[in-house]
């Protein structure tokens, strides 16, 4: 590489970091956190204990690569030359080593920017340098996404980059299933989570498109056990914003998310994950297009403000392409088919964690949600602390043929290894797995009531009641419902639940949708559906139960409530 090319490379890469710091250029919160966490190792890898350094040659290889020998087959480009933004997450993903071993650092990247911001590009680069000059022979990468047409969208874009380079078409053999290039026995192949090949694969890269689309961990979890072999494997996450809460996007974006924050992942974690995540910031108004470079970086370069502006305007007052622009283009978390109760940046607001053990002996009410014995059951316990924050513990049961059946494909194995899910034999609940559930949690807290719907409850509360536990009627309609329901909506808005960031919970949180009923025509009462049959919410129901008998029973204000004295009537 010559000098000034090198030169230019560190240039951009220090440079991006040092601009965004001192506020040169306009960048997110997360983005700021990413540039002075690269600045601040720069520091500590002066420490002979620190265990990385930054090797500014390993650093700009993939830049030279990509300028010296590929081309864009999109646009009207001569040659390619990588922005700023690129050259940092570039020069930090493949610079940084073990000063002992001199192997890669970062282990996994996410790399989340807007639509139209050049990532399937920049991947396709980094596919053909992974197999010719990464330095590992027999380097197989892989091009994953959650559908076949996905996936090869950057295998084709790397088809075609190779096949317009004169060095490099002579040097890689190109088919429509597979590149290969003969010198380090290495291919570039495409995979989708609906291919039936995936086991018995070794990869040295895997590059995932677009995985706010994924729903579950299949396809990741495939190809992370077989890097497992790899000396330095390399895992890199591409994606716009996306809605599927459930999906492996919301796990990583709170993960990647506090790997650049000192403290809140174990330094063996937090080390190896890189993290370059563009959106608008919490405080910013979709409206002002000032912001808007902040979940797009490659604005002025591929993308044209003017242009968004002006598609911005005419999408704005049609909800579901408002909605698109707003998630794919700002990065925000929306939703683009139907009215969630609350979106996904208010779940996010609730993101607090107490120890269950400080919990002991404490006051708490339940709730139960049964609903069809041969679907989900759930069950809920609320506590009111001191601080005037809610502690939600929740448990849920579903028949194993339900899951066999897997018509929804959710994690129902993950959920239940994290203990907030029972899998029963059969193809029915028991309702006396929900009696047990609550005799257990009796002997460690106190709970004052059970609300419940009387609907298919008879057995199940005869025995709680034969128990000991008083149970109370909750009736699910609008009338009985509205009061708990704007009350959870402001504890959500205030950020006062607290669930240890149960990702089932979230998942039932977000499956609610609002229907307004208006019944009385100087009122609006709120009740709680789902969004379609397959969005469950019993979970939820089993908190509102329980937050319906709080609201009846809790002392307000500090005050003590006489036994007599009801606050909420149904």
């Amino acid at each position: 590489m010559t000098p000034s090319r090198t030169a230019d490379a560190l240039s951009k890469i220090y440079g991006y970091a040092q601009d965004v710091t001192q506020g040169r250029l306009i960048a997110c919160e997360k983005v700021r956190a990413s540039c002075s966490r690269f600045l601040l190792d720069i520091e500590k890898s002066k420490n002979p204990e620190h265990p990385w350094r930054f090797d500014e040659r390993l650093a700009v290889r993939p830049i030279e690569f990509m300028e010296r020998f590929l081309t864009p087959t999109k646009g009207n480009y001569q040659a390619m030359e990588l922005m700023p933004w690129q050259c940092f997450v570039e020069g930090n993903i493949y610079g940084w080593v073990d000063k002992r071993t001199g192997l890669r650092r970062f282990r996994e990247a996410l790399i989340l920017v807007g639509r139209g911001n050049g990532k399937s590009t920049l991947m396709a680069g980094n596919s053909t340098f992974g197999a010719s000059k990464d330095g590992e022979r027999g380097a197989d990468i892989y091009l994953l996404a959650n559908s076949k047409d996905q996936a090869n969208i950057i295998f084709g874009e790397c088809s075609r980059q190779i096949l317009a380079s004169p060095f490099l078409a002579n040097r890689f053999n190109v088919t429509r299933s597979s590149i290969t290039y003969d010198k380090t026995n290495s291919s570039i192949q495409h995979r989708a989570s609906d291919s039936h090949k995936l086991d018995g694969l070794s990869p040295h890269m895997g590059i995932f498109d677009e995985i706010h689309e994924y729903r579950d961990y299949k396809l990741i979890n495939v190809i992370k056990r077989g890097m497992n072999k790899r000396s330095q494997p390399l895992a890199l996450y591409i994606t716009t914003m996306g809605t599927v809460i459930e999906g492996p996007l919301m796990d990583y974006y709170a993960l990647f998310s506090d790997a650049m924050q000192d403290g809140m992942l174990p330094a063996s974690v937090s080390d190896q994950l890189f993290s370059f995540i563009c959106e608008l910031d919490s405080t910013d108004n979709v409206d002002d297009s000032s912001c808007w470079v902040k979940a797009n970086p490659s604005m002025g370069v591929l993308l044209n403000l003017e242009k968004l502006k002006s598609d911005w305007e005419r999408c704005k007052n049609v909800p579901q392409e408002r909605a698109d622009f707003i998630c794919k283009q700002l990065n925000v978390m929306a939703d683009v088919s139907d009215a969630s109760f609350v979106d996904i940046s208010v779940l996010n607001r609730n993101r607090k964690q107490v120890d269950l053990e400080s919990l002991a002996g404490r006051a708490c009410y339940g709730g139960y949600d049964l609903s069809s014995r041969e679907d989900f059951t759930a069950a809920a316990l609320e506590f009111p602390l001191d601080n005037g924050d809610l502690f939600v513990l929740h448990h849920s049961w579903v028949p194993k043929r339900k899951v066999e059946m897997d018509n929804e494909k959710i994690p129902y194995y993950e959920w239940a290894l994290q203990g907030l899910l029972t899998i029963c034999e059969g193809d029915y609940i028991p309702q006396d797995v929900v009696y047990q559930w609550f005799q257990e949690q009796g002997k460690k807290y106190e709970i004052i009531s059970i609300g419940y719907d009387p609907a298919n409850a008879v057995w199940l509360t005869r025995m709680l009641e034969g128990a000991g536990f008083n149970c109370q009627i909750v009736r699910q309609g609008p009338l009985t419902l509205n009061d708990p329901m704007k009350d959870v909506r402001e504890i959500l808005l205030d950020g006062r639940l607290i669930t240890n960031n149960d990702p089932m919970l979230r998942w039932y949180f977000h499956n609610v949708r609002l229907r307004n009923d208006y019944r009385d025509r100087d009122k609006e009462n709120w009740m709680p559906v789902k969004r379609n049959r397959y969005r469950k919410i019993d979970g939820f129901m089993a908190f509102l139960d329980a937050h319906a008998v709080s609201m009846q029973k809790a002392p307000v204000c500090g005050d003590t409530v006489p036994a007599n004295v009801t606050v909420f009537r149904f």
